[in-house]
């Protein structure tokens, strides 16, 4: 297990991200202004573990407060909450994560619960979803194996592995699974420009675990499709709306075509937490625009002339119909996705 996250009783230790490959550091956020910082700065990354972030930022704030009684403390939680759901606009399990912690809240203080009950609670739920978030990647890379080649290169873009979840990971979590039951797989990751996710976090995690790894730049997949290299995509996700439209890192979609061009299966892996039945399709999917300097500096370094137009959105949405299976903890779905989510949904809820 690769430890993204973890509460201590100092606060909420974070291995930077940032630093990686070169350097295994760890950032220690201790108010709830701290953790959001850390989420903004891309310290922690990848749309679950920014969830359970937000639930251990509202936990840290928790901790802090001087109120005395709930109904003190009720404007402080709503600040609190209000400030981390400013951080990443795109990745829905941060929203999922805040109505979570405030449904708790929510009941605590309907019940008279006081100041100790409340702090103790709100951090149990918080230690509940990081459980919780291993258990969804271990049982979607048990149903995501399935689709992985006995043997073969399998390509994926930015990082959905352990760095982006509390351990395991979505994307990587399936293809660790495949590789545990003995496929032999070669990956082949995606540089993921400007931030490089794929050459420094997706390469670090998988030769970590002694699978056999090869970094590409973005604009390599097509060449490496055609020379039969590739059978098989798989990605993560930041948002999955009601009919199958999947927001991931951007160049997420161009794969996607690639692949489809070229016959190869492309497949979807996130927990159900990142679907938003509430969006009705991608084009609803709001997207963040990154810092400008993401894009005109390299390793501290200006690359760009001075005065250039920049555009560095972070993310971009695959069309449902790019995507062969969309794989979670509680199954794998398949076109048409408007019906099958909402299927699984209604199953989930007569449970």
């Amino acid at each position: 297990m690769i430890p993204t996250l973890s509460w201590t009783p100092e606060g909420v230790r974070f291995l930077d991200q940032t630093k990686l490959p070169l350097e295994e550091s760890y950032v220690l956020a201790t108010t709830y202004e701290e953790v959001a910082a850390v989420i903004v700065a891309m310290v922690v990354r990848g749309a679950p573990a920014i969830g359970v972030s937000a639930a251990y930022g509202i936990a840290l704030g928790a901790k802090n407060t001087k109120a005395r009684t709930a109904q003190e403390f009720a404007p402080e939680f709503e600040r609190i909450c209000v400030w981390l759901a400013a951080t990443r606009p795109t990745a829905v399990n941060l929203f999922w994560a805040i109505h979570r912690m405030q449904a708790v809240f929510k009941t605590l203080l309907a019940t008279g619960a006081s100041i100790v009950q409340i702090q103790r609670r709100i951090l149990a739920e918080a230690h509940t979803m990081y459980a919780e978030d291993i258990a969804a990647c271990k049982a979607m890379g048990a149903h995501g194996a399935d689709l992985m080649p006995d043997e073969g290169g399998v390509l994926t873009h930015c990082n959905a592995g352990a760095l982006a979840s509390c351990g395991y990971g979505m994307a990587l979590g399936v293809i660790r699974s495949a590789v545990e039951r003995g496929k032999k797989i070669h990956v082949y990751a995606d540089e993921t420009r400007p931030f490089l996710q794929g050459a420094r976090l997706t390469a670090w995690e998988l030769m970590a675990d002694h699978i056999p790894t090869t970094v590409i730049c973005d604009n390599m997949a097509a060449s490496l499709m055609r020379q039969g290299k590739i059978q098989a995509v798989v990605v993560g996700a930041d948002r999955i709306a009601a009919n199958g439209d999947t927001a991931n890192k951007i160049g997420t979609y161009s794969v996607a075509i690639l692949a489809r061009e070229h016959g190869i299966p492309f497949y979807v892996a996130a927990p159900w937490s990142t679907i938003d039945l509430a969006t009705a399709t991608g084009d609803q999917i709001p997207i963040e625009e990154r810092p400008a300097k993401e894009v005109t500096h390299h390793a501290g370094k200006q690359v760009t002339p001075d005065g250039v137009g920049i555009c560095n959105p972070g993310f971009d949405v695959t069309p449902a119909k790019y995507i062969a299976a969309i794989v979670t903890e509680r199954g794998v779905l398949r076109a048409p996705y408007a019906k099958a989510l909402k299927k699984m949904e209604l199953a989930a809820d007569q449970v």
